[in-house]
């Protein structure tokens, strides 16, 4: 767990990967802990999305006052007073990429790689969060949510009209076939009309430096992102 100062570091080190100041501090995190600010502003909420891997509806900014997400025409969202709360986001037409104006939802990820040493094939699937932001896509696996046991991943995206570019991490078990072994590469994949699929390839170096490609695809299972539905793919998948 974070320490205040240390959650006040890796927010700022959010916006800078996001081209968004943050002043975050110690003193701010705990104006937030203690309710004295009921909800942040765009920048900042983005960047707690990406520290947390949560979405902000769910962090408890929304009481006591009830906000709702609008887009703030710079590829954020500001939250303003109003007394319908979050809405979910939901199907909804865009003239650039696909009937669905946001990818926002929980996601199932599926991956493909050669294993040399098992002389063997074999797949990597998570429950995935995925969270949207203008143009830009965090992907984090759910806790307790992936095929191999203790193997978060995480991914971070651009959507470009159709296609989705981006890098992945995923860090395997300490105990499992590959020992805590830090894997990472880079992405793209491309949407399908519907907006309920992403198919594409993954590249990444393997143990000995060798370049490994293989198919990667996410396919969306719930386009909310309220606890409920966190609680409920919050498992080991299928």
């Amino acid at each position: 767990m974070l320490s205040q100062d240390d959650f006040a570091r890796a927010l700022r080190e959010a916006g800078v990967r996001a081209g968004d100041r943050i002043d975050a501090s110690k003193r701010l995190v705990q104006r937030w802990e203690s309710g004295a600010i009921a909800a942040p502003s765009a920048r900042y909420a983005r960047a707690l999305e990406v520290v947390t891997g949560m979405p902000i509806d769910s962090l408890g900014f929304n009481s006591p006052v009830m906000a709702r997400v609008a887009d703030d025409g710079a590829g954020g969202h500001d939250v303003h007073p109003s007394p319908e709360g979050v809405a979910a986001p939901g199907p909804g037409p865009t003239p650039q990429t696909s009937p669905r104006a946001n990818y926002s939802g929980v996601w199932l990820s599926k991956y493909e790689y050669f294993s040399s040493g098992r002389d063997a094939t074999f797949a990597g699937v998570h429950y995935v969060l995925l969270l949207q932001h203008g143009n830009r896509l965090t992907v984090r696996s759910l806790p307790g949510a992936s095929s191999n046991p203790d193997s978060p991943l995480t991914m971070d995206l651009t959507v470009d009209g159709s296609v989705v570019t981006g890098t992945w991490v995923e860090q395997t078990a300490t105990d499992g076939y590959y020992r805590g072994a830090r894997y990472h590469g880079a992405i793209q994949m491309l949407v399908e009309p519907t907006g309920t699929r992403m198919a594409g390839k993954w590249i990444g170096f393997g143990k000995d430096m060798d370049v490994n490609t293989g198919p990667w695809e996410l396919r969306l299972q719930d386009p909310s992102t309220n606890q409920a539905t966190i609680a409920k793919y919050s498992r080991r998948p299928e």
